[in-house]
């Protein structure tokens, strides 16, 4: 029996299969006609609509599919004959296909899209926060080192630092390099193949444009400072999310995003999920532990000082 493999829109490849497996995907709709797939004897991956004539009969075009095996064939024989002397590689049956797959990041519109709602997008920013903030914390923090070294310099002491010009600009450009660093994080991110960060990979949802394509640099870059202002108004364009009609907070609607399914707008819209997910419920779990025991710390430091208020 041949063995099949086949890949995903993500570039994720499936199998060993059998024949009879894939003709059970292709009669539930699984195999879409641009899927690429593969077995051995094939020189690359092939699209689906042309190899289903050799695994379903009556279906599709075996005779295209025969002439590019045979294309393929004649494509390979020069190398083969180039050297006559040359010994072929033993083929194991259990090797991986060393055919490459294309990589491909087609929008696929006509589909049902699921956009992602406010408690799967807190997870990803729970996420997202720490990554940020940690590293944020670890550049001000070398910065601010390095700003009282320089300062105390300039100035010769540190009670006349705030007096010098060139002082004041290096305390601002501790605060600016941060808050740089973290745009470039969210912004490249978003714009990249996966279209999401890495709290958005977690949870499986991604940023796209009106249209579900990738966002550019700038625009990434625009959305973060969008969402500083979605979070400066008392956090009220971060809650649009939860009642607008595709779930966009107020940046959203200011950078022109959307953030979906990370299946939406591709060949498998099948594989979008509503529901949180164990990820997603995991993270809002360890995040509420954590706001209530923030919320208790500062409970017992109130009632600390009000004890000691009332002791004195």
């Amino acid at each position: 029996m041949t063995d099949w493999y086949y890949s995903d829109s993500d570039r994720n490849r499936h199998g060993p299969v059998k024949a009879e497996d894939l003709a059970a995907l292709h009669s539930h709709g699984q195999l879409a006609p641009e899927t690429l797939v593969w077995r051995e004897g094939m020189a690359s991956w092939r699209p689906w609509r042309e190899m289903v004539g050799e695994v379903v009969p009556g279906a599709g075009r075996p005779a295209l599919a025969t002439a590019s095996f045979a294309t393929a064939a004649a494509d390979a024989a020069p190398e083969a004959s180039a050297n006559p002397y040359a010994v072929a590689e033993p083929v194991s049956p259990y090797a991986p296909p060393r055919a490459s797959v294309e990589e491909t990041h087609e929008v696929v519109l006509g589909h049902e899209v699921v956009y992602a709602g406010f408690w799967k997008r807190v997870a990803a920013s729970i996420i997202d926060s720490m990554v940020a903030g940690i590293a944020g914390a670890i550049v001000q923090m070398v910065l601010m080192m390095v700003f009282f070294g320089i300062g105390i310099g300039l100035t010769g002491s540190p009670e006349d630092m705030f007096s010098s010009g060139g002082a004041i600009a290096l305390l601002v450009l501790v605060y600016l390099i941060p808050l740089g660093l973290q745009a470039l994080y969210f912004a490249m991110f978003h714009a990249s193949s996966k279209q999401a960060t890495l709290g958005k990979m977690a949870v499986g949802i991604k940023v796209t444009d009106d249209d579900g394509g990738r966002i550019s640099l700038a625009r990434g870059i625009g959305r973060y400072f969008a969402y500083i202002v979605s979070s400066l108004i008392l956090c009220i364009g971060l809650i649009m999310a939860a009642f607008t009609d595709r779930k966009r907070a107020l940046h959203d609607m200011m950078a022109g995003t959307l953030v979906v399914d990370q299946w939406a707008f591709t060949a498998y819209p099948e594989r979008q999920r509503r529901e949180l997910g164990t990820v997603a419920t995991v993270l809002l779990v360890i995040g509420g532990v954590l706001v209530a025991l923030y919320l208790v710390m500062i409970l017992f430091m109130v009632a600390v000082g009000a004890f000691a208020s009332a002791a004195s």
